[in-house]
C-alpha cells in the first residue's frame, strides 16, 4: 500500500510543476504592465519603476522568475499580493471558507434532486417521468452557469424579490449561487445514478429478492441502490475539484468574496503572485481529491495495487 501510495505521489508532482509554469507564462502574456497597475495614475519617474520592477522580480527573464517562485512555493511561500502587500497565503486563507461553503452546498444540492430523480427515472423507465428527467439531464449539462445565474437572478431576485441579488449574507443567499454552481452535476449525476440502477435491477440477486415477496421500491431501497451508488460517488469525488475551480464564473455573478472574484481581481490587476497563487491552490484541490480517490480504490480492491505495478 506504501509503495502504491509512493508512485501516486511521484506521479503528482510533475502536474503541478507543469501547472505553475504554464499559469506563471500565460499571466506574462496578457497585454498589460502590472507596475501600471500599482502606480495608478501617479506620475513616476523611470527610477521608481525600476526599484519596483527589481522589488517583484520582473526585471528578471521569466524562466527565472518562475524558478524563484517554485523556491518559494518549497518553503511554503507565495510571495505578496502587488496591489495590496499583504502576503498571498492570507489572502487565500481569508476567502477560502465562501468558495468551500459554496461548493459543499452545490454539491448538497446536486444530491437532494439528483438520488430522487434518478431513482424515480429508474423505477419508471420509459414514462413521462422518465422522459422529463433525462431531458433535465441534457439541458443541466447544456446551460453554461453564466447565463443560468443571472437568469435565476432576474426571475427571483428582481421579478419575484424572493432571493437576494448578490453578496454573501443568510442562508437565502446561498440558494441561487448554489443551484447556478451545482445544476450541471446534478444532471450528470441523475443520468449516471439512472443507468446504474438500470444495470443492475437487471442482476440475479435483484430476481431472487422479487421472487421473495419483496416489493420493487423495496429491493431497490434496500440492495440496488447501495451497489449502483458505487459510481456515482466516485463521480461526486472527482467533480468536487471541478466545483471549486467552477465557482469563478458563479462567485463572479453574486458577487461572492470567495477565491473565484480574488483571482479575477488579480488577473484584472495583473497580480502576479495572486494569480498563480490562487490556481496552485485550485490545482492542488483537484489533484488532492482525486489522488483520494485513487488510494480509496486501491485500498478497496487490492486489484488496483496490482496493475499500478504492470
Amino acid at each position: 500500500m506504501f509503495e502504491y501510495f509512493l508512485r501516486r505521489l511521484l506521479s503528482v508532482l510533475p502536474v503541478v510543476f507543469g501547472v505553475i509554469c504554464i499559469v506563471a507564462v500565460a499571466i506574462r502574456l496578457i497585454p498589460g504592465d502590472p507596475i501600471d497597475h500599482i502606480l495608478g495614475d501617479e506620475s513616476s519617474s523611470v527610477e521608481t519603476r525600476k526599484l519596483l520592477e527589481k522589488e517583484y522580480s520582473l526585471n528578471l527573464p521569466v524562466p527565472l522568475q518562475i524558478m524563484n517562485y517554485m523556491k518559494g512555493v518549497l518553503r511554503l511561500d507565495l510571495g505578496k499580493s502587488m496591489l495590496t502587500k499583504k502576503p498571498v497565503w492570507h489572502s487565500i486563507r481569508e476567502r477560502i471558507v465562501p468558495t468551500l461553503e459554496l461548493a459543499v452546498c452545490a454539491l448538497l444540492v446536486s444530491l437532494l434532486l439528483s438520488i430522487p430523480l434518478g431513482l424515480i427515472s429508474a423505477m419508471r423507465q420509459k414514462s413521462i417521468w422518465d422522459f422529463s428527467s433525462m431531458i433535465f439531464s441534457v439541458l443541466g449539462v447544456a446551460l453554461p452557469n453564466f447565463w443560468l445565474g443571472p437568469m435565476l437572478v432576474l426571475l427571483f431576485s428582481v421579478k419575484w424579490n424572493v432571493f437576494p441579488v448578490s453578496e454573501r449574507g443568510d442562508w437565502r443567499s446561498y440558494i441561487l449561487p448554489s443551484i447556478t454552481l451545482g445544476t450541471a452535476l446534478c444532471a450528470v449525476l441523475t443520468r449516471m445514478l439512472r443507468s446504474s440502477l438500470v444495470d443492475e435491477m437487471g442482476q440475479d440477486y435483484v430476481r431472487t429478492a422479487r421472487a421473495k415477496g419483496l416489493s420493487s421500491w423495496s429491493v431497490v431501497l434496500k440492495h440496488v441502490f447501495k451497489n449502483s451508488s458505487i459510481p456515482v460517488l466516485t463521480i461526486v469525488g472527482l467533480q468536487f475539484g471541478v466545483l471549486l475551480t467552477g465557482s469563478i464564473i458563479t462567485e463572479k455573478i453574486f458577487d461572492w468574496p470567495g477565491l473565484g472574484t480574488l483571482i479575477i481581481k488579480a488577473i484584472e490587476g495583473r497580480d502576479y503572485p495572486v494569480v498563480q497563487g490562487c490556481v496552485l491552490f485550485f490545482s492542488l484541490s483537484y489533484i488532492a481529491v482525486n489522488f483520494i480517490t485513487d488510494l480509496s480504490y486501491a485500498f478497496l480492491d487490492p486489484r488496483i495495487r496490482l496493475t499500478g505495478k504492470n
